[in-house]
């Protein structure tokens, strides 16, 4: 299966993503989060970088009942901005 490349919105909104999850850690191991939210440091570890900016639902909605973010809140911080 050939994936169609991401748009720069898309790689920023990835990128929007990483921050908000990395500074909710507010100083928590990437290591702790990673093992209490049941996915893979290298996981959380891409997604926080950018690079997973498509990350599956399920793993986004582990990590962040994991650091007690709001899914909304968390969608809504992430959207694409207009153009």
């Amino acid at each position: 299966m050939v994936r169609t490349p991401l748009t720069p919105e898309e790689r920023e909104r990835g990128e929007r993503l990483g921050r908000l999850l990395r500074e909710a850690r507010r100083g928590r191991s990437m290591t702790e989060v990673a093992a209490a939210a049941g996915v893979s440091v290298e996981t959380l570890r891409k997604i926080e970088t950018g690079r997973a900016p498509t990350p599956a639902f399920f793993t986004i909605v582990a990590v962040a009942r994991e650091l007690g973010l709001s899914m909304d809140d968390l969608a809504a911080r992430c959207a694409m901005l207009p153009a």
